[in-house]
């Protein structure tokens, strides 16, 4: 795996019951998956001839980002690698404004959008589309950032002739109004069996998701088979392999598509607890073309909190926060990543099982924020 996070670590972990060895690149030796990995080897992934060296006695070499430039990718497979997903697919996770152009060409619902190459653009498509718009950068953008809301024709000037100066690819694209956002994950074979997960919700805050629901509260069967149909769709059409999360609005006239993500991905972490083969298993599964697990979810109702740096680190310990935790909660699965506290980062999740989706959300809600700021909400009490 390219990509030494915690996307990583996390699948090393799910490999070994299958008898399989991860092998990971990773840039530092600090890095997630590097603490745990046995079989680690220090390079860039922008680097073709770390690339190379690290492919060599790899069965499959697959990513736990999207960052690796394309054409070094199809230098590994001209050598006879086994790339999966396979670069022409990855393409459509690295490049929105590739993605939006192959989604719209198959008739899929997305939002309007057109390519920003002068603010002319972006104040001609603000007049016919309306204000607000989002601004986005093509490649490199997440959690949050290389977003902006363009809130009026002024804003729209200063904003991407400032972005343009800099060089960076942007497109524009009509803001949705949208009621939530939802997830749609899948799992697809080289063989092209596939494989679909519970549609979930994910809850965003400040661009950054803090919580996953699994399933989706109040969705109808039509809803939820729309958005795995979307998701399936999409893996056959762009020939994706392993697992591929499809980021969706759900607004009055029905789903959007926002992202694709074509690798493990935060809004399935509810699965290592919360189904019957999770995530990174079946990602590992399918890159390896081995028939696909079940996706059963193993409690009614799951809910997956991310942990989150505080503001200001807290004075008592990791290891101190988590028998406080344990003590209360002790249903609660913890999955640290091993990374030094920081605001805003993401520094592990929570996994909550139950019968009732309100009160394991609360409790996944509390804990999460006890294990980052050391300090329990008001609420605690009552569970």
């Amino acid at each position: 795996m390219i990509g030494g996070g915690q996307l990583a670590r996390m699948t090393h972990q799910a490999a070994i019951p299958l008898g399989q060895s991860l092998k990971v690149l990773a840039t530092s030796e600090e890095d997630s998956a590097a603490l745990v990995a046995p079989n680690v080897e220090i390079g860039h992934h922008a680097d073709l001839e770390a690339l190379q060296t690290f492919a060599q006695g790899c069965d499959v070499v697959t990513f736990d980002h999207e960052h690796v430039p394309g054409e070094h990718l199809r230098a590994l497979e001209s050598a006879g690698v086994s790339v999966q997903p396979r670069p022409d697919a990855l393409l459509h996770a690295q490049d929105k404004l590739v993605m939006r152009r192959e989604l719209a060409a198959l008739g899929l619902p997305v939002p309007a959008f057109a390519e920003v190459t002068e603010v002319a653009e972006v104040l001609s498509f603000g007049s016919e589309h309306g204000w607000p718009c989002v601004l986005k950068t093509a490649r490199g953008g997440y959690d949050g950032r290389g977003v902006w809301m363009l809130h009026d024709a002024a804003e729209a000037e200063a904003t991407v002739a400032e972005l343009l100066a800099g060089g960076a690819p942007l497109l524009v694209e009509q803001a949705v109004p949208l009621r939530r956002e939802l997830a749609a994950l899948v799992a697809r074979s080289p063989f092209g069996q596939g494989a679909v997960w519970p549609l979930v919700e994910t809850v965003q805050q400040d661009g950054i998701c803090v919580q996953v629901l699994s399933p989706a509260p109040d969705a109808s069967a039509e809803l939820v088979e729309q958005a795995q149909n979307i998701a399936l769709t999409v893996a056959e059409q762009l020939g994706v392999t392993g697992v591929l999360a499809v980021e969706l609005f759900e607004t009055d006239e029905g789903l959007v598509i926002n992202e694709l993500a074509m690798r493990p991905h935060n809004s399935g972490h509810w699965t290592i607890e919360g189904a019957r083969t999770s995530q990174f298993e079946q990602h590992v599964r399918a890159v390896l073309d081995y028939p696909l697990g079940s996706t059963e979810q193993t409690a009614p109702a799951v809910v997956m909190a991310n942990l989150l740096g505080a503001p200001v680190k807290p004075e008592m310990g990791v290891d101190e926060r988590l028998h406080h935790l344990f003590a209360r909660y002790p249903h609660a699965k913890v999955h640290l990543y091993g990374k030094g506290e920081r605001p805003g980062r993401k520094l592990g999740h929570i996994n909550v099982l139950g019968e009732d989706m309100d009160e394991i959300r609360e409790q996944a809600r509390l804990a999460a924020h006890w294990l980052s700021h050391a300090e329990w909400l008001d609420g605690y009490e009552s569970h």
